[in-house]
């Protein structure tokens, strides 16, 4: 049937298929970001399903890989919402307790007080807070705050139509992605028009770069996420662990980690007077936090997935604005993909070196080397040297 084709017709078939696919993206572009979770996991519970595959049928099989990313994903996350929700409650009630053995009337006053001296020294500034335009402003917000709680209210109505709606989606995604893998990725092959070649570098590179920020980042993320939550606890801030566990980890995605709350966070205790304390967590952030990077990224993070901090940076910043929390996963496979595409052009126009593209060049004599130094140096931050004998075939 293809030599039935003139050259004109493939053309415009080749346009059509274009359009289609066009077409399809903005027909689906409510659920793109579902469809783009559910191929990340079912990518990377294939090897689980091949294995179960071997041993089972198709429905059960499936269903046994579906049960194990609930395990693994579903219930740890929402283990540890839970406890962050019962810090919350906890701290709820112990604000309710002071509010029951303060007198609102003297605090009052004393905050009207301070507040009416510091506008006293501010340059023309003439303005005197009394109680009834404090009252007035109270009465404001509130009203404001029960719109935007009647609103929320609302939204909340309708979202959880839509949540129902989308897990029931995403089952049917992931387990149609998990059991048609091989079919979806020959797909993919078939309509790059770059050739299978790039097609598998690209598929290559999107794997990695998966497997680095799910696998490896995840994992490097979590331990740092709860070394810092321990060094504020440790430093005297007991309430909120939980809470500081999930937003320093979501923090250690970023290159510039959970610093950015706890370095701030210790200065703070130095000034107000817990200075041991704070020197203790900023110490703990530079010398242990930041080096659980340096150890674990070269076991669980493959060097095809190596991005540039600054790019990494913007991945992750871009992906957060575009896609929500899951852009911590997607923004970094989108980079790749751009950064891939120019290594091909480079390599097509400009006769670039091929491992540009894959970034095999020079591993193996870097392995070979790094076999030759001692396993305890190799897990400390840091590039370790190579030995004479090492570096004489370099020197050739």
């Amino acid at each position: 049937m293809r030599d039935d084709f003139t050259v004109t017709q493939k053309r415009a078939l080749a346009v059509l298929t274009v359009v289609a696919l066009a077409f399809a993206a903005y027909f689906l572009r409510g659920y793109l970001l579902l469809i783009a979770v559910a191929a990340v996991l079912a990518y990377l519970f294939r090897p689980l399903y091949r294995r179960l595959r071997g041993r089972f049928n198709v429905g059960l099989s499936a269903t046994i890989t579906l049960l194990a990313l609930i395990a693994t994903v579903a219930l740890p996350l929402s283990g540890v919402v839970f406890l962050a929700f019962l810090q919350i409650s906890q701290m709820v009630t112990g604000i309710g307790h002071w509010v029951e053995e303060t007198d609102f009337t003297a605090l009052a006053h004393r905050l009207l007080n301070s507040a009416n001296e510091l506008l006293a020294r501010v340059p023309f500034v003439d303005f005197t807070l009394t109680p009834e335009s404090v009252r007035d402003a109270m009465t404001t917000v509130g009203q404001k705050g029960g719109e935007l709680a009647l609103n929320f209210a609302r939204e909340s109505a309708g979202s959880i139509v839509s949540t129902v709606t989308g897990l029931i989606i995403f089952l049917y995604v992931f387990l149609a992605l998990l059991t048609n893998g091989p079919k979806v990725v020959e797909l993919f092959r078939d309509l790059n028009p770059l050739g299978e070649e790039v097609a598998d570098i690209y598929l290559a590179k999107v794997g990695a770069m998966v497997k680095a920020t799910v696998q490896g980042q995840f994992i490097i993320a979590v331990c740092q996420g709860v070394a810092g939550a321990a060094s504020l606890y440790i430093a005297g801030l007991h309430d909120g662990f939980f809470m500081f566990v999930i937003f320093l980890t979501v923090l250690s995605f970023i290159p510039l980690g959970g610093g950015i709350v706890t370095i701030p966070a210790g200065i703070v205790m130095v000034v107000f007077g817990n200075p041991v304390g704070g020197i203790f967590v900023v110490l703990f952030h530079l010398l242990v936090v930041t080096n659980i990077d340096n150890v674990l990224r070269p076991f669980l993070v493959p060097r095809s997935a190596h991005l540039q901090p600054a790019l990494m940076l913007l991945a992750v910043f871009a992906g957060l604005q575009m896609f929500g929390f899951w852009g911590i996963v997607l923004g970094p496979v989108l980079m790749i993909v751009i950064v891939t595409t120019i290594s091909v052009y480079r390599v097509v126009y400009r006769d670039a070196p091929m491992e540009s593209i894959t970034g095999t060049g020079g591993e193996p004599e870097d392995d070979a080397a790094a076999r030759k130094v001692p396993w305890w140096r190799r897990i400390l931050p840091g590039r370790p040297k190579q030995s004479s004998e090492a570096a004489k075939p370099a020197a050739r």
